[in-house]
């Protein structure tokens, strides 16, 4: 056993030379030069910028900044660099196919077919294509396995795995069933192995603590699934606890009843609410509760879900209008929220294959949705940036270009401010201090 371990441990070393020569020294200096320089606190572009990076954080950042003799030069023409992006809301263990036939055939073919092993590897491919895609940062909300999503965590922690930062919630609390249809008895077994169902307060409280134990940075509920809902004692008893360990919860929640129940029990974001009374948004912007709307235009429902091939003109029609009934009742919502006085942050829940498109650059195109709703482009940013930090716990490490904060940037050609599509098209990624992607080159 020992020979066979230094066996290993030689072809570490060898595999990890080029990839160790690439990696700065701890205590060296990085200057990115961009030409344009977005703060995200003050809304204002600066020219001649230059963010300082030691190590994994940033020293400084501003307009015309010295560069330190020795310095490493990353000169990026004339791009506008901006914090790494953040998804509070999205799914990497799981990349479900339209063609199968929606969410519950997706799920159980999911759960029976592929361990949380395999499931960790899917994983990891579809946080490396966020990654590329300029979001530097996810909460991943559960359908991860047994804890597939700590493992993946972890793994891109230690630098075993290049990915974004993960903050994990392990399995979702829910109701008896979880998310999934009518089961048989015997395969009810299924369940537990996405959800941890709960039944009455006591319950709610061990399933916490479990999920805390697990490794849980946060606590993800199924507030509802038609006909079951979770109920508000439940719910206080899994605010209480999650916040007694200082940990947030988010609550996926549609409709009167269990947007209510969200709020009334205080968690920290409500995901989705695709529909959502006055009253209780009131209720959330006096709370300070985040909404995450999984929202997009009508072209992607349409390019994600197709209509299958044996629908009539008249039935894609129909289709047609569903999707762009669907985004236009999301985008009022929205703006009825904002107007009300809710803080937003930007949440995927990507977990479909988008026809030519990576994990990464499908989950972007919610940032047209946002628009559409009357959001500005400087709100889109902040609400993947300076509010999904607050929103995950993060704000002194994430979110913004400043002293001690993390050296996660991105760079993009266009001006988001003008056109927040620019946004989909990120040239340059650093994540901790260690460039992930560079497709600019000075000019």
């Amino acid at each position: 056993m020992r020979s066979f371990s230094l066996l290993r441990w030689a072809l570490a070393l060898l595999t990890a030379g080029p990839a160790l020569a690439q990696t700065p020294a701890p205590n060296a200096i990085r200057a990115v030069k961009c030409g344009r320089l977005l703060d995200v606190r003050t809304g204002r572009i600066v020219a001649n910028g230059v963010v300082l990076v030691q190590g994994e954080t940033i020293l400084q950042a501003g307009a015309n900044l010295p560069i330190p003799a020795g310095a490493e030069v990353i000169d990026l023409g004339n791009a506008l660099v901006l914090p790494g992006l953040i998804d509070a809301h999205t799914h990497l263990l799981q990349n479900y196919r339209p063609e199968l036939g929606g969410d519950d055939n997706n799920m159980l073919l999911t759960v029976a077919t592929l361990s949380t092993a395999r499931r960790a590897l899917l994983g990891a491919a579809m946080g490396r294509e966020d990654l590329e895609a300029g979001i530097t940062t996810v909460r991943d909300l559960g359908n991860s396995g047994h804890n597939g999503d700590v493992a993946l965590r972890d793994a891109i922690a230690k630098g075993e795995v290049v990915g974004p930062r993960i903050v994990a919630s392990t399995r979702a609390l829910a109701a008896a069933g979880g998310q999934f249809g009518q089961l048989t008895p015997a395969a009810q077994a299924l369940v537990a192995q996405e959800y941890v169902a709960i039944s009455g307060v006591e319950e709610a409280r061990r399933a916490v603590r479990q999920a805390l134990y697990d490794g849980a940075d946060c606590i993800k509920v199924i507030v509802n699934t038609d006909p079951r809902v979770v109920s508000l004692a439940e719910m206080k008893v899994i605010v209480e606890e999650a916040h007694r360990e200082g940990r947030p919860v988010a609550a996926h929640a549609i409709g009167d009843e269990a947007t209510r129940i969200a709020a009334e029990a205080g968690v920290n974001s409500i995901e989705h609410a695709y529909t959502v009374p006055d009253d209780v948004l009131k209720m959330m912007a006096a709370k300070k509760i985040f909404l995450v709307p999984t929202d997009y235009p009508a072209e992607f429902y349409t390019s994600a879900f197709p209509a299958p091939a044996s629908a009539t003109p008249e039935q894609r029609q129909q289709y047609q209008q569903g999707a762009q009934g669907f985004a236009a009742g999301n985008n009022k919502r929205l703006a009825r929220a904002v107007k009300a006085g809710v803080r937003i942050a930007a949440g995927s829940d990507e977990y479909y294959q988008v026809p030519g498109k990576t994990r990464g650059q499908s989950s972007l195109q919610m940032f047209r949705a946002y628009a559409a709703a009357g959001l500005s482009p400087l709100e889109i940013i902040r609400a993947a940036t300076l509010n999904g930090a607050e929103l995950l716990g993060l704000k002194d490490k994430i979110g913004a270009l400043a002293p001690g904060m993390a050296a996660d940037l991105i760079a993009v050609e266009g001006d988001p401010l003008a056109d927040i599509t620019a946004l989909e098209q990120v040239r340059f990624v650093m994540k901790g201090g260690k460039v992930v992607k560079n497709e600019l080159r000075p000019k």
